[in-house]
């Protein structure tokens, strides 16, 4: 069974953080959520996110895969979490997959891991992602790095995920059974 740790803080889009979490849980993925702040966390628009534990109870060794969801807030928060940030870098170097949507691929920047390498992000903060070479594909992968644009490209950024970790057929087997058509 494949861990992935996604990390949640006050300001964090919630359908990102929702999407990403059930897709993978759904693919029989062990997913913790690490809360970057104490207790319940408010999302971008109110919508209240109970983690499973604080980001102290994970250890980022022990999973497969970081999957970081946006929002202007909690970006801020990822990006000043030197914790995170280090989480980030490790996992990254060890090979392991780092995912990252919306306004959320500024902390990937932030960690250093993009410099040179392809990416995409929310349009509203593609200015501010320099280090990476821009796409403007919904979702883009290079090597173990995979970003998306936001929330409506949610689904098929966690389905990308889901067939990174556990095959194309366990993400096409969701598609099918939450009756996605593309």
């Amino acid at each position: 069974m494949k861990r992935v740790l996604v990390p949640v803080a006050e300001g964090t889009e919630e359908m990102e953080a929702v999407i990403v979490i059930d897709v993978l849980r759904r693919a029989g993925c062990e997913v913790f959520v690490a809360g970057l702040d104490a207790g319940t966390i408010r999302g971008s628009r109110g919508v209240r996110i109970e983690p499973d534990g604080p980001w102290s109870a994970a250890w980022p060794a022990d999973f497969d895969a970081l999957v970081l969801p946006g929002g202007a807030g909690g970006t801020r928060r990822f990006c000043a979490h030197g914790g995170l940030l280090d989480a980030v870098r490790a996992m990254h170097a060890a090979g392991r997959l780092v995912a990252a949507v919306c306004a959320a691929p500024l902390a990937l920047q932030a960690a250093g891991v993009l410099a040179g390498r392809r990416a995409t992000c929310h349009p509203d903060v593609a200015e501010r992602l320099t280090s990476a070479v821009r796409c403007d594909d919904a979702v883009v992968v290079d090597g173990t790095l995979v970003t998306s644009q936001g929330a409506g490209t949610c689904f098929a950024f966690a389905l990308e995920i889901v067939a990174r970790l556990c095959g194309r057929d366990a993400a096409d087997r969701i598609a099918g059974d939450i009756v996605l058509r593309g």
